[in-house]
């Protein structure tokens, strides 16, 4: 498998996530080749502010590999992580972030991001995580485009 195809498991629980009545967010984590995670955002499910796609990946990758150091491991999120999910990321020692829909993209669907990109959350932190942006963006922002219609028709 390749990068496409893991952002494309991504994309997959995020639009999952949607139609179960979520936000539009989805995460895998990779580690040598081998999907050892994917999740959705579960906030509203699970009543859990910090339920979102990476953490829940994240949770679920260190409990398959038992340990809470996933060093070479890489998360593919449908969009830039957020500051707690970046930290989460960080504090994990995943090794590469891939990420689809900008911070700008999701705040443009309403989300109240915080206006604080992966690269100055590194910059920052003084973090050796590698950052590739944009990675298949307008497919994930396709989610944002799923989620936002089904919103509207829910609403009415």
């Amino acid at each position: 498998m390749n990068d496409k195809e893991f952002m494309k498991i991504a994309i997959e629980k995020a639009r999952e996530g949607v139609e179960n009545g979520q936000t539009p967010f989805g995460a895998c984590i990779v580690k040598d080749g081998e999907v050892i995670s994917s999740a959705s955002n579960t906030v509203w499910k699970d009543g859990d502010i910090t339920a979102h796609a990476e953490i829940n990946a994240i949770r679920e990758a260190c409990k398959k590999l038992n340990t809470v150091d996933l060093s070479g491991c890489i998360i593919y999120s449908t969009c830039e992580p957020c500051p707690m999910c970046f930290s989460a990321c960080n504090w994990a020692k995943i090794s590469k972030i891939v990420f689809g829909a900008r911070i700008e993209d999701a705040k443009k669907y309403g989300f109240r991001e915080m206006l604080i990109s992966n690269e100055q959350m590194k910059s920052l932190s003084k973090s050796k995580i590698e950052i590739k942006s944009d990675f298949l963006r307008d497919e994930c922002i396709e989610v944002f485009e799923q989620w936002s219609r089904l919103e509207n028709k829910r609403a009415y």
